[in-house]
């Protein structure tokens, strides 16, 4: 998979861009806030239609205008396809091969990418909403179905939720219709947990090998935390472990007004030799095991997609000493299409400027390469 061109109009602080990118390593360099991190933000937004930084669509549309379009073709197989998104102050709009599509679930899985950018830090010590959010955003990449699971147990989920809250004023409902809801629930949240399960079973299975090879230790794991404990796999094991739980749970959660119990309180921890990374790592450590996360991810997608995502790295080699940078130019080195953003040439070896396409930001715009800034001249 081959992101060929992009096509950017009025995203950030890019007015108009056009940029051709080389199926192998492309260096993307400049002073900072001149546009690299956007640059790869469009990248990001083209793909999964919504941005890694922002919450709200409004904010990618640059300052002063009313809309944004970012369009991008793909190569699969050779076979080119146009994929785009056009924002404005009201709506969002999706389109493959120029025909509009509704459903983001019929969009998101078809360019897969990953990234990893300096705030990535906080899926290590930040909230756990971080990491669900990363969880749901990569496996809905591998798999359309799990996006269509998540968005329909949420709508069942915030109509409980408003049962829940009509029983803590005492109103009387139908019980037998909120028994009904609480079981579609569980049907959904099972097929979550699954589909977790499984992705974190293959990043453990990939990311042990990657963490060795970037930080010459051994022990990396990731640990998913439940709020509920399974016992079995099963799918009918685990329908009723939930149904018990929440059942334990009602007077609570009619109290609280909200459902305590299933995927949408899950959390996943950092683990090196039994230590959790965010109580017990250095910040190298924990930008290792980030690096391991998301590098594993590249064999996942070629065992469950038979495709190679593209690798976005936003200012990666600033923060690694020599031999950290060499481990990560394994991974670069693969057939893998790899956008890196940097301020400094000097980060980059020698080697790897040779063989890759450079491109120079300045304020939105590419500008000509000089030749000292390649030589040092």
């Amino acid at each position: 998979m081959v992101l060929d061109k992009i096509y950017i109009n009025q995203f950030r602080n890019y007015d108009s861009l056009e940029l051709h990118f080389h199926k192998g390593i492309n260096i993307i360099y400049g002073e900072n806030a001149q546009g690299k991190t956007n640059l790869l933000e469009s990248i990001y937004v083209l793909a999964l239609t919504k941005s890694h930084r922002s919450f709200i669509d409004n904010h990618l549309i640059q300052s002063g205008k009313k809309n944004s379009k970012i369009r991008g073709v793909l190569l699969k197989d050779q076979l080119p396809m146009q994929l785009e998104i056009a924002i404005s102050n009201k709506n969002k709009k999706i389109k493959l091969d120029h025909q509009e599509i509704k459903r983001v679930s019929d969009y998101i899985s078809k360019m897969n990418i990953i990234i990893f950018y300096p705030e990535d830090l906080d899926l290590i010590k930040g909230a756990p909403g971080l990491r669900r959010r990363y969880l749901n955003s990569e496996i809905s990449q591998l798999s359309s179905n799990y996006l269509n699971t998540y968005s329909e147990y949420n709508k069942i989920l915030k109509i409980r939720n408003d049962y829940l809250k009509k029983l803590n004023k005492g109103v009387i409902i139908d019980n037998s219709y909120f028994d009904i809801l609480t079981q579609y629930l569980v049907d959904k949240a099972v097929l979550i947990y699954q589909e977790r399960k499984r992705f974190i079973e293959q990043i453990n299975h990939h990311g042990k090998e990657v963490f060795f090879r970037l930080s010459g230790r051994k022990g990396f794991q990731i640990k998913y935390k439940t709020s509920v404990a399974f016992g079995d796999d099963d799918n009918d094991c685990m329908k009723q472990a939930l149904l018990e739980k929440l059942g334990k749970m009602r007077d609570t959660e009619i109290k609280l007004g909200m459902t305590l119990v299933g995927p949408h309180r899950d959390d996943f921890e950092f683990y090196v030799d039994e230590q959790n990374l965010k109580l017990f790592g250095s910040q190298g450590q924990q930008r290792m095991a980030i690096l391991a996360l998301k590098l594993s991810e590249i064999d996942i997608f070629k065992e469950f997609k038979n495709t190679t995502p593209i690798l976005l790295l936003d200012d990666v080699f600033s923060e690694l000493d020599d031999n950290k940078k060499n481990n990560l130019l394994f991974y670069m080195n693969q057939d893998i299409q790899t956008i890196i953003t940097t301020t400094d040439l000097k980060n980059i070896d020698s080697e790897i400027l040779k063989k890759s396409q450079l491109i120079h930001i300045c304020d939105g715009k590419i500008v000509e390469i000089q030749e000292e800034e390649l030589y040092g001249k």
